[in-house]
């Protein structure tokens, strides 16, 4: 018995096409509706029926569980120029002195508050603004600042220190958590997404692999949603090469395992917005798309190029905060429709800042801190992060200050937007770092429910169905009296097991199936003390 069946592009079995359909048609909401926890009727679950579980802890949980967020990030690749994105007015006499061939003039930056505006160029994000649809973090960065594109670039990835050499990334950490078994046992729909010129160290687990799919382009991309396959192989010469090219084109499309349900997902999502030309809109309307059909993949990636402005910079950086703002601003209005703005947060990341003062070519030099950009209706409003850049008060070299370390931007978006355990967070980091509740979002992982009058928390699971039996792992945070059902669509018991009082700590349990149960979703539930643990899982019979 197993949770999933992989099917690769080309495989003649019916019934393994048909399990996977049911994956990728499957959602969160779909299955809350059909267990009947989105509304009266009269299914019951536990024998409880559903009008008496509408406060009740399992149909909380499962009614707000986060696992449906999503989380867009924007890789300005080169290292944007901070001072010419967030403009400093309250200080705009020395930002100009500074600067004399390359500061915004003052007619042409939007003022988002006294002290601070954006040029013209980026007029699309006003709107946002308004409507509390952005926050920006001042003076981000890390201490013992590297000032190489590619080492920086990896320290981002990988939330090391400056002085630590870890192939692993951030994302990484957590998806090998959450898919142990990746390569023997992948997950339905790939765990992330990542578009641009060189993939990052962000989705690499501790032994250097992936966990991501990356293409290099949006068109390719495009190609592989829209085929289904990445090659065509029948695009070859009528000859023996083009016989063996077939062969390879075809061994490559079989190993890419994730064609199909993004095929499926770009077929079904539509673009509502109008995007303008340029690379990043390009790939935020494929994004868009792929999130409105119903892709379950939470993490993605794309990347603008040309931020290393050392020359020349007012020739190509306006430019580029055009296409940030009518990119994101697009994608926001596409994902408006339906409601999906609500579960995407997306957010600008670079390897560095540039200098405060230009130099002799009319260009910045790599520098330190810069402002961070965060958009969406997640943020519970607009507003500024931390203090006001100082452009007097800089390190020895000349550059700003760095305030906020962007490892407590990713911390707080681990634990308050993605909803995970703070305890797995700081594993996940390698360290502690103080959250933000400033930037505004928030995750009712654990909460109070009303009708009990002990505080329920929220337990996380991880289920392996293997040789018909369920193996469920957890951390238990104190001793407790534990318990398990697995329900049926039908809110039914078909399965039910105590395990008497178990040790606080980490835990593996088994729960042992009786007979052969249909294929399909079911939920399994803990009790154990005042928590409670609630996972989907798909169960089918090979």
């Amino acid at each position: 018995m197993s949770n999933h069946t992989t099917t690769r592009p080309g495989s003649s079995l019916e019934n393994t096409q048909a399990h996977q359909q049911e994956h990728q048609d499957w959602g969160r909401r779909d299955f809350l509706r059909l267990l009947g926890l989105t509304g009266a009727g009269s299914v019951l679950i536990g024998n409880l029926p559903v009008s008496a579980l509408s406060a009740s802890p399992l149909a909380y949980l499962l009614n707000n569980a986060n696992d449906d967020r999503i989380l867009v990030m924007i890789r300005l690749k080169g290292g944007n120029d901070g001072q010419n994105t967030i403009i400093p007015i309250y200080d705009y006499g020395r930002y100009q002195t500074l600067r004399p061939r390359i500061a915004i003039p003052r007619t042409d930056i939007i003022s988002l508050t006294s002290e601070m505006g954006i040029p013209k160029t980026m007029a699309p994000l006003e709107n946002l603004w308004k409507n509390g649809y952005m926050r920006v973090v001042h003076n981000v960065g890390y201490p013992s600042q590297n000032l190489s594109h590619f080492r920086s670039s990896d320290i981002w990835a990988s939330a090391s220190d400056a002085n630590t050499i870890d192939s692993s990334g951030w994302l990484g950490r957590w998806l090998d958590n959450l898919y142990p078994d990746y390569f023997t046992k992948p997950p339905v729909a790939p765990p992330a997404l990542q578009i641009g010129s060189n993939g990052t160290l962000a989705f690499n687990d501790k032994k250097n692999n992936t966990l991501s799919v990356a293409v290099t382009n949006p068109e390719e991309l495009e190609r592989i949603a829209k085929e289904g396959r990445l090659y065509n192989p029948l695009d070859v010469p009528d000859c023996l090469p083009g016989e063996q090219l077939t062969f390879l084109r075809g061994v490559a499309n079989s190993t890419f395992q994730y064609a199909g349900i993004i095929a499926d997902a770009y077929k079904k999502g539509v673009n509502t917005a109008t995007y303008a030309s340029g690379s990043l809109n390009q790939q935020l309307a494929l994004v868009a798309r792929l999130i409105k059909g119903g892709l379950p993949t939470r993490l993605y990636m794309v990347t603008l190029e040309g931020f290393d402005t050392h020359a020349n910079q007012n020739q190509y950086h306006p430019a580029l905060m055009q296409e940030i703002a009518t990119g994101v601003a697009n994608f926001i209005t596409d994902l408006k429709v339906g409601k999906w703005d609500e579960r995407v947060l997306t957010m600008t990341i670079s390897e560095f800042g540039r200098r405060i003062e230009q130099n002799a070519s009319n260009g910045t030099d790599h520098g330190a801190a810069a402002p961070l950009m965060l958009f969406g209706k997640g943020l519970n409003g607009s507003g500024f992060v931390g203090k006001t850049p100082s452009l007097t008060n800089l390190d020895e070299v000349g550059n700003l200050k760095f305030e906020t370390d962007f490892r407590q931007i990713y911390t707080t978006i681990l634990e308050s937007w993605l909803c995970i355990n703070s305890s797995l967070v700081d594993q996940v980091m390698g360290k502690t770092f103080a959250r933000i509740p400033e930037l505004g979002l928030q995750c009712s992982a654990v909460t109070a429910v009303e009708d009990d009058p002990i505080a329920i928390g929220k337990l996380p699971l991880k289920v392996y169905p293997i040789d018909g039996q369920l193996q469920i792992q957890f951390d238990l945070p104190e001793s407790s009296t534990t318990s398990v059902q697995l329900l049926n669509l039908l809110g039914q018991t078909v399965s039910e097991q105590s395990f008497g009082q178990l040790p606080a700590g980490k835990q593996q349990i088994a729960l042992q199936l009786a007979g052969r149960l249909p294929t399909g979703p079911y939920v399994v539930a803990l009790r154990a003390g005042r928590y409670l643990g609630s996972e989907k899982v798909m169960l089918s019979l090979r």
